[in-house]
């Protein structure tokens, strides 16, 4: 690992950053007093702080007084919160925000938006938003979330909530720590005591090229060391190699691909646009790992803001910063992806034989020593309602006791494919390129083939060595493979020329709304904290009447800043109050099967659509996850919607619990025109070039192969024909795994590689 991205990821101060957001001075004013009053300085005794049995559940006072006092216009916040701005959102977004604090920079503006408490008596009549107390700017954000026609300023103001949270509570100074970390009881294993001393290898190293930390002669002496021919072509600025697969992206289906292909005496090369990070480097910081293992730094909304995706832009993909679950392909989907969609292989011996294989290769167990807090009130609550509570397999160790894996695994105990199949890989001969971006697909003219008019010859890709020289790459390939998941793998077929109607379409999410629960460390016979032990331990299904499938309920893995972005705002003090119980608020995510699908055409631009028999079912998880809580202790449950729905347990009958669940509803989207709504978010991303028997029923063939170019593959979770309705990385490692034994075989029979 190079020492600039170790940095990266462990923090730093922001005193002597420099930012690029380009907001003007003008603008910043006015992000700085929307930040001052969505987390204002509070007046003494404001707040509601529970006293814990021991001096350790306790706080400081000083640490206390800080988080009264503390505002969010302290600390370069308004500046990181514009960094994060730029490069979560869309352009239109930005342009959005930018647009409002225009107006608010004005008295005219801040008059139409604000209404009349920028009036004043004296000259000049009208004051700038920027001019009122902050009760004033409290009271004039509270009305733009009660009105649905204020849709476009309610947008950009969630969009600024909650950059400016995720950012206040995560970021960290040179010593990697924030100074509102213990009022909220938060405290990450950031040290470095706890790393192996003896362990320097990190086991993809011999087979690494890191890009941003070479120049062109080392380069050029790497690839060659590692069994690669180079040719630079000066007049067109690119390197050229030869190889016999290129695989582009490293994660559940790429990193399989890799190992199962290189293992078959085949040279492959690996190119990834993300960084390598191994146990050693990463930090668990929350801040500094999202952004540098996440795409878009963290977040990937919707068009419309209705859903806050999140995906892996790092070596190992998804599956290095995943939660650790193991489900293996559900009975039921396989029936209905071999029978309605007559695809043989999901109904074969072959697909079973290679889950089993997975999960042998990847150390699959469903042992469990000791739970962690969030997934002991999921088992608590079902087993006081008498319901089936199932315990979750772990490519990890029974003793896992990591929840932190979702910055990556700082054990080395979860076997993601950057320490299992890639590593195989290496160990045959492979290459992996870091840094390096997939521009399009190469093909020429396909005069043998009596199908298909192209034969893709390889890939051009971009990066930057060091001191920012951007350069190109071209990787002449047998086979080229696209492993680049369910968002990038359709942008990239499309811009590279291809133009089958089912690339980019029926991209599922597995959308997920979150229920909460409160337990006081004084009251609970629970014990721990919301960011310890393993992330997702256990789960349970929600059935119907007729006994059909509605939704999952698994617990999730929330930083404070995550949790504080997230959270509803309904004022100051009330969301100062929320993140003081931050560590003893336990979250259920409610996940099911969407019906419903969306389009992906464009890199960062997707379309989606809910079906309204997905609404009703996460509207029943939530119910569900709502009903566990209570039945688990929990002294105050809600969700996540706008106005900030909960209720007090303690002291309420039965039958006021039951009328509140009854009451909750799943709205998607700050611009949904309705009073009370709530932003989805999704993890798993499925079925935008899936398989199909024939080119009108699918983006790709039973074998994975693109129908428009020969030699041009798909192995990753987008030709997964439909969602899975359950964590799908086995799912995808499976399916990689038989697609690439097909592609050995398909070889074989050209006589492309010995036998």
């Amino acid at each position: 690992m190079g020492k600039e991205c170790h940095t990266l990821l462990r923090g730093g101060s922001s005193e002597s950053k420099k930012y690029n957001h380009g907001f003007s001075s003008c603008e910043m004013e006015a992000l700085t007093c929307i930040c001052e009053a969505i987390l204002p300085p509070l007046p003494l005794n404001s707040l509601e702080i529970s006293h814990g049995e021991n001096e350790e559940e306790a706080c400081s006072e000083k640490a206390l007084k800080y988080f009264q006092e503390v505002s969010g216009s302290q600390n370069h916040v308004p500046d990181e919160t514009a960094e994060r701005l730029r490069k979560w959102v869309f352009l239109e977004a930005v342009i959005l925000v930018r647009v409002i604090l225009i107006l608010f920079s004005t008295r005219i503006g801040s008059l139409l938006l604000c209404g009349n408490l920028c009036f004043k008596r004296e000259r000049p009549f009208i004051s700038r938003f920027s001019e009122l107390s902050i009760e004033n700017r409290e009271k004039v954000i509270q009305g733009w979330m009660k009105h649905w026609f204020l849709t476009p300023i309610r947008l950009a103001f969630v969009l600024i909530k909650a950059a400016f949270l995720f950012v206040f509570l995560s970021q960290v100074d040179e010593n990697s720590e924030n100074a509102a970390w213990e009022a909220i009881k938060y405290q990450p294993d950031s040290s470095m005591e706890n790393l192996s001393k003896d362990e320097t290898d990190r086991p993809l190293q011999r087979g690494v090229i890191e890009t941003f930390d070479t120049n062109e002669e080392g380069l050029i002496k790497s690839l060659e060391l590692k069994g690669l021919q180079v040719t630079k072509d000066p007049r067109e600025q690119l390197y050229k190699i030869e190889c016999d697969v290129v695989i582009v992206g490293s994660g559940s289906g790429g990193g399989v691909a890799a190992g199962v292909l290189a293992s078959s005496g085949l040279k492959v090369v690996v190119l990834e646009k993300g960084n390598y990070f191994h146990k050693n480097d990463y930090s668990s910081l929350e801040g500094p790992s999202i952004d540098q293992l996440y795409e878009q730094g963290g977040i990937y909304p919707t068009n419309d803001g209705k859903v806050m995706i999140i995906a892996a832009s790092t070596v190992g993909g998804g599956s290095a910063i995943n939660w650790s679950a193991c489900i293996k392909t559900p009975d039921s989907i396989l029936q209905e992806w071999a029978e309605k969609n007559k695809i043989p292989l999901f109904g074969s011996p072959q697909y079973l034989s290679a889950m089993d294989k997975v999960c042998e290769r990847i150390c699959v167990t469903d042992k469990c020593a000791q739970e962690g807090f969030q997934n002991q009130v999921l088992r608590k609550g079902c087993e006081n309602l008498g319901l089936k509570v199932e315990s979750v397999p772990q490519n990890s160790s029974e003793h896992h006791y990591c929840g932190s894996c979702g910055y990556g695994c700082r054990k080395g105990d979860k076997k993601g494919t950057d320490t299992t199949w890639l590593v195989d890989a290496v160990d045959n001969g492979a290459v992996i390129i870091t840094g390096c971006e997939a521009e399009r697909f190469l093909f020429e003219n396909n005069q043998q083939g009596r199908t298909k008019r192209k034969k893709c010859i390889g890939v051009l890709g971009r990066f930057s060595m060091h001191e920012n020289i951007t350069k190109r790459i071209r990787i002449n390939a047998k086979v080229t493979i696209s492993s680049c998941g369910s968002l990038l793998t359709p942008p990239l077929l499309i811009s590279s020329g291809l133009r089958n109607k089912h690339i980019g379409r029926n991209l599922h999410l597995h959308p997920v709304l979150m229920a909460w629960g409160y337990f006081p460390e004084y009251n609970s016979k629970i014990k721990g904290r919301v960011y310890e032990g393993g992330i997702l331990t256990s789960m349970h299904k929600v059935m119907s009447e007729d006994n059909k499938e509605r939704a999952v309920l698994e617990a999730s893995a929330l930083g404070p800043g995550q949790f504080a972005a997230l959270s509803p705002w309904e004022s100051g003090t009330d969301i100062k109050n929320r993140l003081l119980k931050y560590s003893r608020t336990a979250h259920l995510i409610t996940i099911i099967r969407d019906k419903g699908s969306g389009n992906i055409r464009t890199k960062g631009r997707v379309s989606y659509n809910l079906d309204q028999q997905d609404k009703e079912n996460i509207q029943a998880g939530l119910r569900q996850a709502l009903k566990i809580f209570v039945a688990a202790g929990a002294t105050e449950v809600g969700t996540h919607r706008s106005d900030g729905q909960r209720i007090k347990c303690e002291g309420k009958t039965e039958k006021e619990i039951e009328e509140f669940i009854e009451m909750v509803i799943a709205n998607p989207g700050p611009q949904s025109m309705v009073k009370q709504w709530t932003i989805y978010g999704s993890a798993h991303q499925m079925g935008s070039c899936r398989m199909g028997i024939t080119e009108k029923e699918g983006a790709v063939d039973e074998n994975g192969e693109t129908w428009e170019a020969e030699g041009l593959f798909v192995c990753d979770g987008s030709v997964l024909p439909s969602a899975v309705g359950v964590n799908p990385m086995i799912t995808i490692e499976a399916t990689s795994y038989c697609l690439s034994m097909k592609i050995v075989d398909i070889l074989l029979k050209k006589g492309n590689m010995a036998v």
